[in-house]
């Protein structure tokens, strides 16, 4: 019998895999370094077989309880009307709720994978990247988080990339260098989140800062 190909999954049954994840890490069930590890495998999988090892050790999801019923709205004067309660105000509202909760999600799955196929990625949280000394140009991502690119004193450093809704920000790393200072690009990717590039020194200082109001 001629054996058939297993079937190709889209980012619908990625983004399930996601979410079941990251309900899984919000309950404690697993650590954070888990879950980033398991969403890179899930954004990179093809096949349904590649992603049911990754929620194979979680339990089974009971049916989601019922909403408590909404309270009452008491008015206490009959004649006043408040237009913001009117069934069409609140149906817009709910709309444009739903509306940016879909382009929220939307922009995150298209930017996921890119995301999590850099070595220096930091998705719901924070990460500092340090460079070392004659490094070569990096690659960093960020999802809902931020990350922090430490280059030593003196580099010449450049950005590169797109951070959608979110900022990328080089200050004094960015400042000109004399002529024949190493070279650096930092390349950031992402959405919903920020890239700071510093220097050692800048670093540093920023540390001490933190111990002092600590």
């Amino acid at each position: 019998m001629e054996h058939q190909p297993e079937p190709r999954i889209g980012d619908r049954e990625r983004r399930e895999v996601d979410e079941r994840l990251r309900r899984a890490q919000d309950d404690g069930m697993i650590t954070l370094a888990e879950y980033d590890e398991r969403a890179r495998a899930c954004y990179a999988a093809r096949f349904r077989s590649e992603l049911e090892p990754l929620t194979a050790d979680l339990p089974d999801e009971g049916p989601s309880p019922a909403p408590p019923p909404e309270p009452a709205t008491v008015v206490a004067d009959p004649s006043w009307h408040d237009d913001t309660r009117t069934p069409e105000r609140r149906g817009r509202r709910r709309g444009f709720r739903g509306l940016l909760v879909a382009v929220v999600i939307g922009v995150a799955a298209v930017v996921a994978p890119g995301v999590l196929s850099t070595q220096d990625a930091a998705v719901f949280g924070s990460k500092v990247v340090q460079v070392a000394p004659g490094q070569g140009d990096i690659q960093v991502g960020v999802l809902f988080g931020s990350t922090k690119v430490v280059v030593p004193d003196g580099t010449q450093t450049t950005t590169a990339g797109t951070t959608i809704f979110g900022s990328t920000n080089c200050r004094q790393a960015c400042a000109p260098e004399p002529p024949g200072a190493p070279q650096l690009q930092v390349s950031g990717r992402g959405a919903f989140g920020s890239i700071e590039v510093l220097t050692a020194t800048e670093y540093a200082q920023d540390q001490q800062r933190h111990a002092r109001d600590d």
